[in-house]
């Protein structure tokens, strides 16, 4: 029997879209502590490709582009800020992130708290938007 998940590290990937994907780039490795792994610059100053890694995980980013798949895609700012999936960050101190959030000025959507179900955590949206929770929840462990 075949098995549908390729066996590799990371096998769920969200993939964004910045207007100002290099702004984007930074702002995540600042704050959230992402490393960029690929960075595919265009000579417009765009970002057609870059890979940013997060301990095992990984998310895709590019700047927005008109093309057949990003027709398919609307930004946060372009449907009153409402979006449809948000990303989960596992950390190892989400006070620590918190008080970095902060200090880059972002929207706190929720506050810092204790889970019922376990983990601390609190949910906040990066400067184009897209919305972010972060915590010590593990659901793996």
């Amino acid at each position: 029997m075949t098995s549908i998940p390729k066996p590799t590290l990371c096998n769920v990937v969200p993939c964004m879209r910045y207007r100002d994907a290099p702004a984007a780039i930074k702002w995540l490795s600042d704050t959230f502590g992402f490393e960029p792994q690929l960075v595919v610059p265009n000579d417009d100053g765009t970002i057609a490709h870059a890979q940013l890694v997060f301990g095992n995980g990984v998310i895709m980013l590019s700047s927005v582009f008109n093309t057949e798949f990003g027709r398919l895609m609307k930004q946060p700012a372009d449907i009153g800020h409402a979006v449809t999936q948000s990303t989960y960050l596992v950390v190892n101190d989400a006070d620590h992130v918190y008080s970095r959030v902060l200090e880059a000025g972002a929207e706190i959507l929720l506050d810092i708290k204790d889970e019922d179900y376990g983990g601390r955590g609190f949910t906040c949206r990066d400067p184009e938007g897209h919305i972010w929770s972060i915590g010590t929840y593990d659901p793996q462990t």
